[in-house]
């Protein structure tokens, strides 16, 4: 999408010239939301080597204020962004994508892509993760991010026929109500207990055959994050106000971060309570730690507020050097996803055959500096053919299965 050309009728400065004017806008507002995805990006890249070396010093919650290292703690706290961004980034895609394509046609494109994102995830996805075993079937079946991407454009694809009112207040209820469903923990022997483990609740589902799933990404509040993205894609309208859209952008992002901090102070909804921890750190930790499976209100809001600030900001900054590098990684997210998962993999199991096991069966490594020594040097690494796999995409248009990578 972001080599797309809209032409408008002649107003002043004649045809050829406010096509190309026009044109130039639309690949700015796109550059921010490429930027934005990259930036995404490289903080998921910081999240997953962290998780790829740190194996051997797991936790029960990398966010616990009371346990968990600060350092490993605020590491942690920088992915927060990346799923909320993400998912409302792809929402606003695909009202972008209906600007030269029917409502059918969108639906259409959203119901594949979704399922041909829920097959990732159980295949090509699945076997990426470090210590699962190259088998099949395997073992054990992660129902992550792509898998809560792919069911969220799945129901987009039937809500984006809803009156754009009933799509914000559907999206604005299940972002802002569903924690009032926390309290339903159906059993694994109710007959709801599944069903439930995928909509709602962080569980492990039992197969058969010695399989299991486990569901870290609950869809629902997911689906409220896609369509509130969606919902917004009018703001980024060919021919719409750069100016207006980025004053809608930061009142937006504003609103949510003051929301989220007056609610959070307030203790009475939305996640688990805050607490006096002893000492400022570890206070405003346990101020910051929040349920991301499945993503709170308090989760959601900071985070988004953070993305439309960014956005704001990158569409303000267009012309700045790291722009274009940015929305390189942002422009090829599947890609870059599966390429880095399986680097980590090869590196891990590199580092397992020629230096053992650190504890147990798995590998890893005592310190933060090395997690950042090897996202220092994978950005480069990775840049290279990500930025090939991009160009292929805008050079190979007459490759239809490029478009859902």
């Amino acid at each position: 999408m972001s080599g797309t050309t809209y032409h408008v009728p002649a107003s002043g400065l004649g045809a050829g010239a406010t096509s190309t004017v026009e044109a130039a806008k639309a690949r700015t507002r796109l550059v921010a939301i490429d930027a934005l995805r990259g930036l995404v990006m490289l903080f998921m890249l910081v999240d997953h080597v962290r998780e790829t070396f740190f194996l051997h010093l797991q936790v029960t919650d990398p966010v616990d204020a009371n346990t968990t290292d600060p350092g490993l703690f605020y590491t942690r706290l920088l992915s927060t962004f990346c799923a909320p961004t993400f998912v409302a980034l792809t929402g606003l895609s695909a009202w972008l994508y209906g600007q030269s394509h029917t409502k059918a046609e969108v639906s259409e494109f959203l119901l594949k892509r979704g399922l041909f994102l829920l097959f990732l995830e159980l295949t090509v996805v699945g076997f990426a993760w470090p210590t699962q075993p190259l088998i099949f079937p395997p073992p054990n079946f992660w129902l992550q991010v792509i898998w809560a991407i792919g069911v969220s454009m799945v129901a987009l694809a039937a809500l984006i026929h809803l009156p754009r009112i009933a799509q914000f207040a559907v999206g604005l209820a299940i972002v802002c109500l569903h924690n009032l469903l926390d309290p339903i923990q159906p059993t694994p022997e109710s007959p709801w207990y599944n069903i439930w483990a995928m909509i709602h609740q962080r569980a492990v589902i039992d197969i058969g055959g010695g399989m299991i799933a486990k569901t870290t990404y609950p869809v629902l509040p997911w689906i409220g994050v896609i369509l509130l993205g969606y919902a917004c894609g009018p703001w980024f309208a060919k021919g719409s106000d750069p100016a207006r859209r980025i004053r809608r952008l930061v009142i937006a992002g504003a609103a949510l971060i003051v929301g989220f901090v007056a609610i959070r102070y307030l203790n009475f909804y939305g996640d688990k309570p805050w607490f006096d921890a002893g000492t400022p750190l570890r206070t405003t930790m346990s101020f910051l730690s929040l349920t991301k499976y499945p993503p709170s209100l308090l989760f959601l809001m900071p985070t988004v507020g953070t993305g439309c600030l960014l956005l704001a900001l990158f569409e303000k900054y267009e012309n700045s050097r790291v722009m274009p590098a940015l929305a390189l990684f942002g422009g090829a997210p599947m890609f870059f996803y599966i390429v880095h998962l399986y680097v980590l993999k090869g590196i891990y199991n590199i580092a397992l055959h020629l230096y053992g096991p650190t504890k147990g069966t798995v590998f890893g490594v005592d310190n933060l500096a090395t997690v950042w020594l090897w996202v220092a040097i994978l950005i480069p690494v990775l840049y290279f053919p990500t930025r090939w796999f991009a160009q292929l995409r805008q050079r190979r248009r007459d490759i239809w299965w490029l478009k859902y990578l």
